[in-house]
């Protein structure tokens, strides 16, 4: 037996010791902790520790510094660049468990949570306030892995991302220090900004277990509108307009003739295939209408027809729900293949023609890929839908995919808006950033000296 195995072996030892039951080497509990829903390989963790507290994650950590085993953190799974995979074995810190929403600040317009709790769970418990988190990702994502990956999702046009909403956070450190950052203050001039370092940071740094969230007061009013149009560039250079225009709407969705499609056939809708917006505005009454009148306005002038409305609860559901569903949707246009999601952002005012280049290139290719997106902030993403066997097709796919981020990055832009980096765009990131990525790397080293905090990813 290898010295690393003789230590893997005490270790998980002393964590039965410590959590009983809650520490599996199951190989189905280990394999399903090491995948995503990304396309990137899966790679299984050594044991899986289920945490119930800050303290319990502190002495998981502790153990696992003193047998220089590597630590992944674990939320629902649900990130997109291979986060999860452990590259070189280790525990899997499952925070699934820490579930509680620990205070709600309903006159200051914050809360704080523990790091497992799901942003649907929380506005469940904050119905009744008035209050509400905006942050919607898609997936019914943990608040802990939203804070990891710095997520957004469709209402970050008008509410902003993970970054500019997380206001303090509770980390464990490689060594097993606990440490908070940030508070409820709105705003501070005292030292580091260490929370800004943290979100984001993918568990390379620390263990994120609790987290002080800034809320929002649900709007008087909120509609949903519908509306196609003739040609993609119709579509993007609506939105240019209206963010341009200043109008503060809270949702601007983009989905290619391609991505309707598979949004009708898989979610029973019955629009237009053509490439479509989905808006939703938010306000006073008055507020709203005078939003929509004017967007209505811009689409005009690029070809766009009559707005589509869903006002009621339930419509804005079942639209907003087929938006979140176009991922599976996309599936199943070619049943037995796998999606392969990927992302960029760009300058609002390169939208347009970063998009349309982008679907010229996947049509050239002859590749299956819808094109949705968060466009009111520049962000758009791409599903390959791929046959896992056909090495050709997936080396152009990898080629389309190159460009679009060379493309994006030429244009003032950047290799993901929101999936992160993980293990899968790591090259991208250096080309991106250059010798800023030395810095970073830096910063994970005098962290995280002996590079067991979800080592192999981001750099």
């Amino acid at each position: 037996m290898t010295a690393q195995a003789r230590r893997l072996v005490s270790l998980v030892d002393e964590l039965k010791a410590l959590l009983g039951e809650r520490l599996s080497t199951s190989a189905a509990v280990c394999e399903q902790h090491g995948k995503d829903e990304s396309y990137h390989a899966p790679a299984s963790p050594d044991a899986v520790a289920f945490a119930e507290s800050t303290e319990e994650v502190a002495k998981i950590i502790t153990l696992c510094a003193q047998h220089r085993t590597p630590v992944v953190a674990f939320g629902t799974g649900t990130s997109l660049e291979g986060h999860v995979a452990a590259l070189y074995g280790g525990v899997c810190i499952d925070l699934s468990r820490m579930t509680d929403v620990l205070e709600v600040n309903q006159e200051d317009l914050d809360c704080r949570v523990q790091a497992g709790v799901r942003r649907k769970q929380l506005n469940e418990y904050l119905r009744d306030t008035g209050l509400f988190f905006p942050i919607d990702p898609g997936a019914d994502a943990s608040l802990g892995g939203m804070t990891a990956t710095r997520a957004s999702g469709t209402n970050a046009v008008r509410y902003g991302t993970m970054q500019g909403n997380v206001l303090g956070l509770t980390v464990v450190l490689a060594d097993g220090r606990i440490i908070k950052t940030g508070g409820r203050a709105r705003k501070s001039a005292a030292g580091y900004d260490l929370t800004r370092l943290f979100v984001g940071s993918e568990g390379t740094l620390g263990v994120i277990t609790e987290v002080q969230l800034r809320l929002y007061g649900i709007p008087e009013a909120m509609s949903a509108a519908v509306c196609s149009f003739p040609t993609l560039e119709g579509a993007v250079n609506t939105v240019i307009m209206t963010i341009q225009a200043g109008v503060p709407v809270a949702r601007i969705e983009l989905l290619d003739e391609v991505q309707m499609d598979a949004v009708n056939k898989y979610s029973g809708l019955e629009y237009p295939v053509q490439p479509t917006l989905f808006f939703e505005f938010h306000g006073s009454t008055a507020g709203v209408e005078e939003q929509a009148e004017m967007v209505g306005e811009f689409t005009k002038e690029f070809g766009g027809g009559d707005f589509q409305w869903a006002t009621r609860q339930e419509e804005r559901t079942k639209l907003w729900q087929a938006r979140h569903d176009a991922y599976y949707a996309a599936l199943a246009l070619r049943p037995g293949c796998k999606g392969w999601p990927t992302d960029v952002c760009v300058p609002i005012s390169r939208l347009a023609e970063c998009v349309i280049e982008t679907r010229k290139d996947i049509d050239s290719s002859g590749l299956l890929a819808p094109i949705v997106g968060h466009v009111g902030d520049g962000n758009f993403h791409l599903v390959f839908i791929l046959d896992p066997d056909d090495e050709a097709e997936i080396a152009r796919a990898a080629e389309v995919n190159e460009r679009m981020v060379r493309r994006a990055l030429a244009m003032g832009g950047t290799c993901t808006g929101e999936h992160g980096v993980g293990y899968g765009k790591i090259e991208m990131l250096k080309a991106e950033h250059g010798e800023a990525v030395s810095v970073m790397r830096q910063i994970k080293m005098a962290l995280d000296p002996e590079n067991l905090m979800n080592p192999g990813k981001i750099v």
